[in-house]
């Protein structure tokens, strides 16, 4: 089994201007973010089947150690890839980061896709320090509790607060 040390971002395509935002403020020097993206491995063509495409994904998945599902307007609604890929990440007990793209800092019970409404996941608003702070911190609460606790989990105002937020 190889290292894992990747961040798995699950999105909607129609979000995928959140994503690139992320890759750009890992790149840029003058900001303090950083992870290890699974999209980062292996390419895959828009014309490949499903069935590849799949496989491909896994092998992404096998690579990592926790993963982000950006909710967005529709996320909900999609069940071909996204909800594939949530389901995928709860199978490897993956911590899961839910972002809110509305800016949401606990669950959005009208936007959260229903398979991670009574799951062990931290759920935050789309802010760069937030998710920082959530890659930082929530693998090793999720670690530490995914036996005992289950539902939707949201960090105190005074976390936001420290945050500057």
């Amino acid at each position: 089994m190889s290292y894992r040390n990747k961040t798995y971002v699950i999105f909607d395509g129609d979000d995928i201007r959140y994503y690139r935002l992320m890759q750009a403020w890992k790149e840029n020097d003058n900001i303090d973010f950083d992870f290890n993206s699974a999209h980062d491995i292996g390419g895959i063509r828009n014309d490949s089947e499903e069935s590849t495409i799949k496989r491909r994904l896994k092998e992404r998945f096998s690579n990592s150690k926790q993963a982000i599902v950006l909710v967005g307007e529709n996320t909900k609604y999609k069940y071909k890839y996204v909800r594939w890929e949530i389901e995928v990440s709860q199978d490897l007990e993956l911590p899961i980061i839910v972002v809110n793209l509305n800016g949401m800092r606990k669950i959005d019970n009208n936007l959260c896709p229903t398979i991670l409404k009574e799951y062990l996941a931290v759920h935050i608003s789309y802010n760069r320090d937030a998710i920082k702070y959530a890659l930082d911190h929530w693998p090793g609460f999720h670690a530490s509790n995914k036996d005992t606790k289950s539902g939707p989990y949201s960090y105190k105002q005074s976390v936001y607060e420290e945050l500057g937020l």
